[in-house]
């Protein structure tokens, strides 16, 4: 189970895209996770994935 709180949940997104996983799809198929929650909560906290270097910003 992914944190709630969107500043820890920024960081451990990053590494995980960084050190594990080629996309947001892998890693949320890999750890049954919901795509948009994740997306969802992560806007509210003004971040935007990145497909193209892979990571939220």
């Amino acid at each position: 189970m992914l944190p709630k709180d969107p500043i820890i949940l920024f960081s451990m997104i990053n590494m995980k895209l960084r050190d594990q996983y080629p996309d947001l799809d892998a890693l949320c198929d890999d750890m049954d996770e919901d795509r948009e929650e994740i997306i969802q909560i992560l806007a509210g906290a003004g971040y935007t994935y990145d497909p193209e270097q892979n990571r939220f910003k």
